[in-house]
């Protein structure tokens, strides 16, 4: 492949073909696309009328008195619009996302079809509860699945997210130090360096103090630095612990950590966002966890990125129970499922309400679907699944990469930059998938490694796709062990080329207006 003077790659001129990239920016059959703005007009629409004759509104005086500033598009201008820009995304459907510490896996049809069944998908949340039995049993059904998984007495299934979920643990052990009498005495929070980013800002925003505990050369917590930082002081509140970690390995001193903790008269947060990786393995009630969050949308294949829907269902121990938050369902004697949301009686400790309703419904439905799909073997083999092919990829990448970690990992590969030459950095190695047909792996993350570069294949990947990925990624890591300048310019086939970041964070260009093309042009 040769290069043209615009930087562009060009097709061999023997086939007879053009350039690459043509003036109007098409290539093959995906098609240029404008923005919206610049295919229509402001002042026509695509069904243009005459104003009618002798007729009078029937507004009133709601009737618009300036003009939309929106284009006016044909219906088939529109449509193509917004196929094309679709062309343009990357979706599981497409291709393998090898984000890491994300779980961008297959979501089952199955799934969605159970979803949107009429009795689930057209159910309101504030019916009559006599009329929705059997949503209230799904949940019921479900909430008995999560806590025989992670042998916990009870979960939380309100939390629509994982920070959400974060947040539910979080609150439960405040209002457990509350009800101990210690709100004010125990108010620090111990977060290793290798849990996800929103550990210490949920530990914030519950009104504790975050204390950083350092990793160790095997990439899991210095035990050392967590006693140093346990002897020091006696306020303690708890720990907020990811595990496996977001290195992709899993704690191995866990239940030492959970002792200590507990001998230091704290509670135990455990992170559950890769609960994928040992779920049908290790139950976290066995570990001493105190409070775990489970991401419906990551461990039981529900539809995740994009902003949602997203589930985080809590679990929790029995000394954190009684604080659980309001409303959960319940059977009574009689049968029927009922909702608890008063926080008085039963609920008199709760810490409160932290949505409207009862939760993600949608999601409930499409994670019990999974579930009962697998059963317990099954899911026992996601992940195992998923373990070994994040196993496979290092093994089939290590020789041309450098691991971040010796030994074998969890459910996610992790790698430093240490193989790259002077000058090429991990953002061209990302760059490049792209132009080998793949959405690139998480990069610079965790902070724990340089130039991370994180990658988790999941278990619905089949042997021959992470071949094909592997090979990109060997031919372009052999690249930038040689220090090859033309990483530096990619990608060079997607449908628009390498941003200029440092412009695009100085001088954002947020809003579109006429002129906007001849500003950047002067520029």
């Amino acid at each position: 492949m040769t290069m043209n003077n615009q930087g562009r790659p060009t097709a061999p001129t023997s086939t007879g073909l053009s350039a690459i990239g043509t003036v109007s920016g098409s290539r093959g059959l995906l098609q240029h696309e404008s923005l919206i703005f610049e295919i229509g007009t402001a002042e026509t629409t695509g069904v243009d009328l005459p104003a009618p004759q002798n007729r009078t509104g029937r507004l009133g005086g709601v009737a618009r008195k300036v003009p939309t500033g929106l284009p006016g598009l044909s219906e088939p201008e529109m449509v193509r619009h917004y196929m094309r820009l679709s062309q343009r995304n990357y979706a599981i459907d497409l291709g393998f996302f090898p984000l890491g510490s994300c779980t961008m896996k297959h979501n089952p049809r199955l799934n969605e079809k159970m979803a949107r069944l009429a009795g689930f998908g057209d159910i309101h949340p504030m019916q009559p509860q006599a009329t929705v039995q059997g949503a209230l049993q799904l949940i019921d059904e479900l909430a008995t699945w999560l806590k025989t998984l992670t042998n916990m007495p009870f979960v939380a299934m309100s939390p629509k997210a994982g920070a959400h979920g974060e947040l539910c643990g979080m609150l439960a052990i405040r209002q457990a130090l509350i009800a101990r009498g210690e709100e004010g005495t125990r108010t620090r929070v111990l977060v290793p360096e290798s849990a996800h980013g929103t550990n210490p800002a949920t530990a914030v925003q519950c009104g504790f103090i975050v204390d950083e505990i350092k990793a160790d050369k095997r990439g899991r917590v210095d035990m050392d630095d967590l006693k140093a930082n346990l002897a020091k002081t006696d306020d303690i509140a708890g720990i907020m612990l990811t595990n496996p970690n977001t290195c992709g390995l899993f704690e191995t001193d866990i239940r030492e950590i959970a002792d200590l903790i507990h001998a230091a008269g704290g509670y135990f947060y455990c992170d559950g966002a890769n609960f994928n990786a040992i779920v049908g393995r290790v139950r976290p009630g066995d570990l001493g966890v105190d409070a775990m969050h489970i991401n419906l949308h990551k461990t039981f294949s529900t539809p995740h990125g994009g902003g949602g829907p997203g589930s985080g269902p809590t679990v929790l121990s029995e000394a954190l129970a009684p604080y659980a938050p309001v409303p959960f369902v319940v059977k009574n004697e009689d049968g029927v499922f009922s909702l608890v949301e008063d926080v008085d009686g039963e609920a008199s400790e709760s810490f409160g309400r932290m949505v409207a309703f009862h939760g993600q419904m949608g999601m409930f439905v499409r994670a019990l679907a999974y579930i009962l799909s697998h059963g317990a073997d099954g899911l026992k083999q996601v992940a195992e699944d998923a373990v070994l092919n994040a196993n496979y990829v290092a093994a089939r990448l290590k020789h041309v990469m450098t691991p971040a970690f010796e030994g074998y990992c969890m459910h996610e590969a992790l790698f430093s930059d240490a193989f790259t030459a002077e000058g090429i950095e991990t953002l061209d190695i990302a760059k490049a998938l792209i132009d080998e047909g793949y959405h690139p792996m998480t990069m610079y993350f965790p902070l724990v490694v340089h130039g991370a570069m994180l990658i988790e294949p999941t278990e619905t990947e089949s042997k021959a796709e992470l071949d094909r990925f592997c090979a990109s990624l060997e031919s372009i890591a052999r690249r930038a062990a040689q220090g090859d300048e033309t990483l530096k310019g990619a990608p060079y086939l997607a449908p628009a080329r390498r941003l200029d970041e440092t412009r695009a964070a100085r001088k954002p260009i947020l809003k579109w207006t006429p002129d906007a093309p001849d500003k950047v042009a002067a520029e």
